[in-house]
């Protein structure tokens, strides 16, 4: 690999000194998330490979162009799983962008996979993230290339911040806007020796009411969402424990089939609830706030903290309801991206986020305008 490395190496020694945009990219089953693709494409796949697992000690250690289901396959054959159950997105479409990225994969489609480099670049957890933390929350350590090809370690076994930052957790949900991952290090999880999953027909509010007077007991809840009236709760731990729960929250049980599509359209965005083509914001929010009664058809996940909405409603009007209810609203997925994607940030926010990439990527050539649009 390590002619794999020199070459990327190189490319962005190159690319810095010369001010070319660079568009880091792995699987591509993410493209559609954040500001639009610019940049020359700089593809990671060929670094790849499990470069250190050792299931006792829980951690995994592979380079960034590896499939993450060859990531999770090696880990279930130990009884193991990522604690976030982060979403591949590899049966979505891919976008079309002003500079045309994603027509040649219309017109001659590839098999995409999801790479760890992507999974870690762009932050997304899947049911389990409100019980179990956030992709940024399980990075022990990460290997980048910075903005003028060097190679850097940060976290593990070798403490190297910049700037005051740490910055194996500022990477997750970075985008690839700081530098090219290489390799990463993820803590991993035991998988459940039972798993149920119990539906409960109720109105929203007293759903939200639910989850969270359910969030201060000794439940063993991983994943909960609501659809249409309806109230999904996954149970995961130890045989009595489920059975306890169950017992306590009451509703159907579905079969274990149901269950795990239930589950996996919920992660990978092929629910039906996801099949329109309107705008789909990701709404985060204290689980205990009201129903936004906001146009539009929600989705709950997270126990009320994270809430789905597609709608046609203008971006001003979604994004000043959720500030009220002291919450944040993402752009997701469909809609103009010219509104903005994230929701802005403070002045101080904003001039942490520049310290940041000024330390790591100086010339500004990584996924320009990917997070935000001046940088």
């Amino acid at each position: 690999m390590d002619d794999v490395l020199q070459a990327l190496s190189e490319t962005v020694r190159e690319a810095n000194t010369a001010g070319r945009a660079l568009r880091i990219r792995g699987g591509g089953t993410k493209d559609f998330y954040g500001g639009p693709l610019h940049g020359e494409p700089l593809d990671v796949r060929p670094y790849r490979g499990i470069v250190d697992y050792e299931p006792t000690e829980l951690v995994i250690t592979a380079r960034a162009g590896t499939p993450l289901e060859e990531i999770e396959d090696a880990m279930r054959a130990h009884g193991q799983m990522l604690a976030f159950e982060p979403p591949h997105f590899d049966r979505l479409p891919s976008p079309l962008t002003a500079e045309g990225a994603g027509s040649i994969e219309r017109l001659m489609p590839e098999k995409k996979r999801a790479t760890l480099g992507g999974c870690v670049a762009a932050g997304l957890s899947g049911p389990r993230r409100m019980y179990a933390g956030a992709v940024r929350d399980l990075v022990l350590g990460v290997r980048l290339l910075d903005g003028e090809g060097r190679d850097l370690r940060f976290g593990g076994q070798v403490m190297k911040n910049v700037a005051g930052f740490d910055v194996s957790r500022v990477i997750a949900g970075s985008l690839g806007t700081l530098g090219v991952v290489l390799e990463a290090s993820l803590k991993a999880i035991p998988l459940p020796p039972a798993e149920l999953t119990v539906q409960l027909e109720m109105a929203e509010p007293s759903a939200i009411e639910a989850l969270n007077r359910w969030a201060g007991l000794p439940l063993p809840i991983t994943a909960t969402a609501y659809c249409e009236g309806q109230l999904y709760v996954r149970l995961s731990g130890a045989v009595p424990a489920v059975k306890s729960a169950q017992a306590k929250l009451g509703g159907a049980a579905l079969g274990a089939d149901a269950a795990q599509a239930l589950w996996t359209g919920l992660r990978e965005h092929t629910h039906p609830y996801f099949a329109e083509q309107l705008p789909l914001w990701r709404l985060s929010l204290p689980s205990a706030t009201a129903p936004m009664n906001l146009p539009g058809a929600t989705l709950i996940e997270w126990s009320g903290a994270l809430r789905w909405l597609k709608s046609s409603a203008a971006p001003g009007v979604v994004r000043d309801a959720v500030a009220r209810a002291g919450g944040h609203a993402t752009l997701f997925r469909h809609g103009d991206k010219a509104v903005g994607v994230f929701q802005p940030l403070s002045p101080a926010l904003l001039t942490l986020h520049r310290r940041l990439k000024n330390a790591l990527d100086p010339a500004g050539i990584f996924n320009r305008g990917r997070l935000y649009p001046d940088f």
